[in-house]
């Protein structure tokens, strides 16, 4: 299928090539030119402008993939929405707030096309290993683009359909607050191992043991034990853990509707203690998985 992908950050690029190296017909959008061209190796059409993607379609309607960060969302989408032709189909996969999904949908709904939030997940493994894709919005255009997504979901990932606009999106918020937790209980773990009554234990043996079928045998926990064997006392790494926004989105919905996330809460705000000096080998352990699964700034960003 003809794809655009626009937002060649870490996550788009992989999707962007995954697709072309697959068969694809992909083409490729960036508001710098770097990662354009990087994309014309791997043998994406590039398109140094929005309306170099719409020409890219031959006045058809125009399959767009934006990966962007949330707080720019909005106003991407009204700048391709004065261009873009009807029956256009947009895919916001980013990590935007599902409770302004419905009024975007609304607006480009009323502009003649059709919106689709896909939360995405794999980091930056996801060419690799496939990505996990959570789907909400228009069904119809859910399942025109079923092959665009079954390549990305190759070998291991998957994607659903979870129903009206905003529910992919929150289906991976709720995914990202879980991993907050997860991931906050992987490193109190092993920093009870380095700090604990018993002297010089092994951690990176630890995780590797862990790893052969024990109950915590996990990516993150894969990662984590990666992390120790190349780095066992982490250093060169400040312990500033970043929040990306989704479990506080999270927290604020459950707070709303009366469920209490004792967990994530937790997780939630060791991570805000990080910013203001609060570290220590756990938070270092949490920036450093961040790091190995997402390519995120490893101190902090």
């Amino acid at each position: 299928m003809k794809i655009a992908i626009s937002g060649l950050g870490r996550m788009g690029d992989q999707i962007a090539k995954k697709l072309a190296e697959n068969g694809h017909e992909v083409i490729a959008n960036n508001r710098s030119r770097e990662p354009i061209d990087k994309a014309i190796k791997y043998g994406a059409t590039p398109a140094y402008d929005k309306q170099s993607v719409v020409n890219a379609f031959d006045s058809q309607p125009v399959i767009l993939w934006i990966m962007i960060p949330a707080e720019v969302i909005d106003s991407e989408i009204d700048n391709w929405l004065e261009i873009l032709p009807k029956n256009s189909i947009i895919i916001d996969g980013g990590n935007s707030d599902y409770r302004d999904d419905k009024t975007r949908a609304d607006k480009v709904t009323n502009a003649g096309s059709t919106l689709l939030d896909i939360g995405t997940s794999g980091g930056i493994w996801g060419i690799y290993n496939g990505f996990s894709m959570m789907v909400g919005g228009d069904e119809k255009s859910y399942h025109t683009i079923n092959p665009i997504l079954d390549t990305l979901a190759v070998p291991k990932g998957g994607h659903q359909y979870f129903g009206n606009h905003g529910s992919g999106h929150y289906v991976k918020m709720v995914h990202n607050a879980i991993e907050y937790g997860m991931m906050e209980s992987i490193a109190e773990g092993y920093r009870m191992l380095k700090e604990g009554p018993y002297n010089n234990i092994n951690l990176a043996s630890a995780g590797d043991v862990w790893q052969k079928s024990s109950v915590i045998t996990s990516w993150l926990n894969d990662l984590t034990r990666q992390t120790l064997n190349e780095n066992p006392n982490l250093e060169n790494i400040s312990g500033i853990v970043a929040e990306s926004g989704e479990a506080r989105w999270a927290l604020e919905t459950a707070d709303k509707s009366g469920i209490a996330l004792p967990s994530i809460q937790a997780s939630f705000d060791v991570r805000l203690a990080s910013q203001n000096g609060e570290i220590n080998f756990a938070t270092r352990l949490v920036a450093a998985m961040r790091n190995k699964f997402g390519g995120h700034n490893i101190n902090g960003q």
